[in-house]
């Protein structure tokens, strides 16, 4: 009997192993697109990058299928399709980019760490609970990212990021609707497939709405700095970290594997001292290890054996 709990302990550990080391990609990763996406938008329209990677990320995922000969969707799963490009891209990425021009960087990290919590709520109107362990955890950890932004707090009172609060907010809960959609509807079509169209219907979408605001500028005068940024935000933002995330989608919890919204800022935070030589502080010492002690409690909740 002892060795049957050991085994079954063993076996659950093992099956987590890879979801985790995927969570750990991701967290990594799309923390590094924040500084490519800072360097992008330099010298070129933040919403016109966002239209370029998310086509030539979708052409990579579409052309990839086609060529393996996947079957096209049908019927109701373009519905799920339109659905999902509109939550996850158009809304969520575009308010995103559109709300960070009327806020500082700070503010925006601290509203982007409440996806998790809008995870949790979304859930639990929808009758699906957290381990306490967990629920700690991911508020111990969204505490430690409002004390590395501690000077940014005061943000939330100043009537002139309020337009920027309602944009960047409205993307976190669009993020999380759209994040649990494309889990519910993950089993009806293939989700990697899906992604890809996702990404070049709202491509198209939003390149129609920045060409009739006459925002964009013609692709010849886009710099060598600006394309490197899109080339790195395609192949690693939009491929392979995607790829990842919809792995961990299919085999962790939702809200924990929304949790690389905490790393993601340390990431930036560190590599942004190294490359561009930025400072870093006490707060931002102590929020780090405040984040991480929280992390450790949700990860060792999800490793916890039910015997």
């Amino acid at each position: 009997m002892k060795a049957k709990i050991q085994n079954a302990v063993s076996g659950k550990i093992e099956a987590i192993g890879l979801p985790i080391m995927a969570l750990c990609w991701v967290s990594f990763f799309w923390g590094t697109t924040w500084l490519a996406s800072k360097e992008g938008v330099k010298h070129m329209p933040a919403l016109q990058m966002a239209t370029i990677r998310q086509f030539f990320g979708g052409l990579i995922y579409v052309v990839y299928f086609i060529l393996k000969k996947q079957p096209w969707p049908k019927g109701k799963q373009w519905r799920t399709i339109i659905i999902l490009s509109f939550l996850n891209f158009v809304c969520s990425n575009g308010l995103s980019t559109w709300g960070v021009k009327y806020m500082t960087s700070g503010l925006g990290a601290i509203i982007s760490a409440l996806f998790p919590i809008w995870i949790i709520i979304i859930n639990f109107f929808n009758g699906e609970r957290i381990a306490k362990m967990a629920l700690f955890g991911i508020l111990i950890s969204f505490g430690g990212i409002c004390v590395i932004f501690i000077d940014y707090i005061a943000d939330f009172l100043n009537p002139d990021f309020q337009f920027g609060i309602i944009l960047m907010t409205a993307s976190t809960v669009t993020w999380a609707f759209g994040i649990l959609h494309t889990k519910k509807k993950a089993a009806s079509f293939n989700p990697y497939f899906s992604l890809g169209l996702q990404m070049l219907i709202s491509s198209i979408f939003i390149f129609g709405i920045t060409e009739a605001a006459e925002v964009n500028i013609p692709i010849s005068e886009i710099p060598s700095q600006s394309w490197w940024a899109i080339g790195y935000l395609v192949i690693i933002g939009s491929v392979l970290t995607f790829i990842a995330f919809i792995y961990t989608l299919q085999h962790l919890p939702t809200e924990i594997s929304s949790i690389y919204v905490y790393i993601n800022p340390i990431v930036a935070m560190v590599l942004g001292s190294i490359i561009f030589g930025e400072v870093l502080t006490q707060a931002i010492a102590i929020g780090s290890v405040v984040t991480l002690t929280g992390l450790y409690m949700v990860n060792k909740s999800i490793r916890k054996p039910k015997i």
